[in-house]
């Protein structure tokens, strides 16, 4: 059985990238925002929910850019990664209402290219070098960003 996950892209005015820093096995870990579909959610209305939980924003979801299939030992799943435009709220560290006292996520924060390639763990490896080519060559690349 697979199961399903979101990420969403969102920049800021300076073109810089909204990243969450998670804490799981000992390690950190910066990704772009996002998690599970709950049960009959489809993508976009979690990537909505997920990116308030986590950072207070308020978004409207843009087009998809990847669609990620993996399968190792922790079973099938798979993400959807799509682009984001703030609409509404403020950025401040959320939580996962799903976790508890458990709770992961650890710092929000915007990042320029050369700031995200110098983190040593990030999620997916695509934000270090092809997310800039595809924002680059993304004509309504303008309207994702905050205004």
């Amino acid at each position: 059985m697979w199961t399903g996950g979101v990420r969403v892209i969102i920049t800021n005015t300076e073109g810089s990238i909204l990243l969450v820093r998670q804490h799981h096995d000992g390690r950190d870990i910066w990704m772009a925002p996002g998690g599970g579909i709950e049960d009959g959610e489809n993508s976009r209305d979690a990537a909505i929910r997920e990116v308030l939980e986590e950072t207070g924003l308020i978004i409207h979801v843009g087009r998809l850019l990847w669609h990620v299939e993996e399968t190792s030992e922790r079973g099938q799943r798979f993400v959807n990664f799509f682009l984001g435009k703030i609409i509404g709220g403020q950025p401040e560290l959320g939580s996962d209402p799903e976790l508890g006292d458990d709770q992961v996520l650890d710092e929000l924060k915007f990042f320029s290219k050369e700031e995200i390639a110098g983190i040593e763990l990030v999620y997916p490896d695509y934000l270090r070098d092809e997310i800039w080519d595809v924002l680059a060559e993304t004509p309504e690349h303008d309207v994702y960003r905050l205004r």
